[in-house]
């Protein structure tokens, strides 16, 4: 199916081509833009309402400022849609998000246009400051922009920018996207500040009308110089709403309508040129001019395919029942341990449908809790709160979880406290690509002296693995990390049952060879033993369970036998699994051939789970490859030495 963009978006290959429209032509350039968005993610999937709702302001942005000169950082990048169809990639952005394609996120090496890498929230304040301190430092007449949603504001990283920026007195704007959305709803104090300003203006429309009045009078510059001090000095008598950032010394303008494209381009041309840093509050709907994303946000973020006409989201049809994914498991479990222990409590930030906390957070709302974009917060949190008895399962994203280590080391490991760290999304997510795949985990926590560090194979595993992380017996911080997408087991609420804590399990006896998987990986090397026996070969299978402590039992027992040894994880083979085999062996002066799969010692790009897993190399194929060769050799070494 052909995508073709509308008669004024089709001849816009660069913001230049955009600077060549009069203002009033913008309105259509944003009517056609916002068609060509639905129309592609529609067919082609993508993220969704958060490019709808800053097609003005990607449009304001381009005309007025002189990019890529002047920088443009956007925060995380889902919105950012828009802008990568303005610059250059319009006829491209079919591939966006696929295999080999444009990325989803902003990405330096993709354009000129993309100054800053994102993915993860709220660095694109401290971006553009480092971006408007260089320039002032070589004398460039260099814009900075950071475009920050609401949501990302609450990170505590962007408050550190802002304290900064007050006093580093550079040149740069920042434009306050306020939604009162991430991806779920935005929670907190600060939501409910914006809000209060949103519907209290008082004090920014006197400050806008004074600052008109004056600037109609000769001498504009020093005329509105002196609006900024009577505005200043009327503040305390009006409101007290713009407090927050003008004590912070970064000047406050707003809110105005982030869907009036005329506002927003005479706006800031004005802005463009006040020197020092400023802050531009605009109010937008997620999902604009798309009724049904405006009216369902969450849902609407990444929908996946859907018919644009009727809003069907498309979902595949199967004849028999499927596995549920593995973050509902968790999520239902949770709930089920929760109503047998009354100290059972949830932990996530922001991402309470995306680990499906939710149903805790809906069914049991004094015990469980979204904490706003706050990995750091979200992990002292529940060590305060392991301090006075309670289990908490805190529930982040394995490539989260990464912002927030100092808080584990510090905070829970040292203190041995039994937070239970759920990593979602661990190993290779796909179409979010590096920014977001669960690679390190594994490493970064093994590292950490009194942590336990387990992976389920499948559902049930997974269930048991809470369960008994939840114990009284349990006294350690606990480590369950988990992938993205379905398990293996349709039929998966089954019983309870206490996994003894660094105990892995034989799978199946074998000849020649053995494998020892660590997580969900083991799946794919049950399909590969499958195919292996048809061709006569037998290999063992040991589900480890646990990185860290290893089943020092099991493992001599693998090594006394076996001497051609495949370890497989769906964690970056540098300081994984795969090495802790390998200095087990070492440390016990164990000789064998071990092949480690996983992921490898690069940046791994977006794509879909199973391109990725055959790209680099553990899939169920990789795998029957790699004993094939082994088995191989030594067929070959007898038969010389025979």
């Amino acid at each position: 199916m052909e995508i073709i963009p509308g008669p004024l978006l089709k001849d816009i290959n660069s913001p230049a081509d955009l600077k060549k429209l009069s203002k009033e032509q913008l309105h259509q350039v944003c009517e056609e833009l916002r068609q060509y968005i639905i129309d592609v993610v529609s067919v082609h999937g993508g993220h969704f309402g958060a490019s709808l709702g800053v097609v003005e302001l990607s449009v304001a942005l381009h005309y007025i400022y002189n990019t890529p000169y002047d920088q443009l950082v956007w925060d995380v990048g889902h919105q950012a849609y828009g802008h990568k169809i303005l610059t250059g990639r319009r006829d491209n952005f079919i591939t966006n998000r696929k295999y080999k394609g444009l990325s989803g996120f902003p990405k330096r090496s993709e354009s000129e246009y993309d100054t800053f890498g994102v993915g993860h929230s709220s660095t694109s304040i401290s971006a553009a400051l480092g971006m408007a301190m260089a320039a002032k430092y070589k004398g460039e007449d260099r814009k900075s922009v950071a475009v920050i949603g609401d949501g990302a504001l609450t990170a505590g990283l962007a408050f550190e920018a802002m304290n900064h920026a007050g006093v580093a007195n550079a040149d740069m704007l920042i434009v306050l996207n306020d939604n009162c959305m991430s991806i779920d709803p935005n929670v907190g104090a600060l939501k409910e500040y914006l809000t209060d300003i949103s519907l209290s203006p008082t004090y920014n429309k006197f400050k806008e009308d004074v600052w008109k009045a004056l600037g109609k009078l000769p001498g504009k510059e020093f005329t509105r110089a002196m609006a900024h001090k009577i505005a200043d000095s009327m503040k305390s008598m009006v409101s007290s709403s713009s407090n927050l950032f003008e004590s912070l010394k970064i000047r406050y303008f707003g809110p105005i309508d982030g869907h009036n494209i005329t506002k927003l381009v005479d706006t800031l041309q004005d802005l463009k040129k006040i020197p020092g840093p400023k802050i531009l509050h605009i109010i937008t709907t997620k999902g604009k001019g798309y009724s049904l994303a405006e009216k369902d946000q969450t849902k609407w973020h990444a929908p996946g395919l859907f018919d644009k006409v009727t809003g069907e989201i498309y979902k595949k049809k199967f004849e028999v029942p499927q596995p549920p994914k593995y973050q509902d498991v968790f999520g239902h479990t949770i709930i089920e341990l929760a109503e047998k222990n009354d100290k059972i409590m949830g932990i996530t930030p922001a991402m309470p449908s995306g680990s499906s906390l939710k149903f805790m957070m809906e069914k049991m709302p004094d015990r469980a809790f979204d904490v706003g974009i706050c990995e750091q917060h979200a992990v002292t949190l529940s060590a305060g709160l392991a301090t006075q008895g309670m289990r908490v399962f805190c529930n982040i994203y394995s490539s989260f979880m990464q912002r927030a280590y100092d808080n584990v080391v510090h905070d829970v490991a040292i203190q041995k406290l039994p937070v239970v760290l759920c990593l979602d999304r661990a190993g290779l997510v796909g179409e979010d690509g590096p920014t977001h795949h669960g690679a390190y985990d594994i490493p970064y926590f093994r590292c950490i002296p009194n942590m336990i560090i387990s992976a389920p194979m499948n559902e049930k595993e997974l269930r048991n693995l809470m369960y008994t992380s939840q114990l009284e017996s349990t006294k350690y911080p606990f480590v369950i990390r988990y992938p993205r997408g379905e398990g293996m087991m349709p039929e998966w609420r089954t019983p309870f049952e206490e996994i003894e804590i660094g105990k892995g399990r034989k799978l199946k006896d074998g000849r020649d060879v053995a494998i020892l998987s660590f997580g969900h990986p083991g799946n794919f090397a049950q399909a590969a033993i499958r195919e292996l026996r048809t061709e006569g070969m037998d290999p063992a299978h040991y589900d480890m369970r646990f990185a860290k402590p290893l089943d020092e039992e099991l493992l001599h027992e693998v090594f006394a036998k076996y001497d051609k040894i495949v370890t497989i994880e769906d964690g970056t083979v540098v300081g994984g699994f795969g090495s802790a085999i390998l200095e087990f062996m070492n440390q016990h002066g164990y000789k064998a051939e071990v092949q480690m799969l996983g992921i490898p010692d690069r940046i791994v790009e977006h794509g879909s789970p199973k391109e990725l897993h055959r790209e680099c190399k553990y899939d169920a194929q990789a795998i029957a490859e790699t004993i094939r060769t082994m088995l191989q050799k030594q067929v070959t070494v007898s038969s010389l030495l025979g």
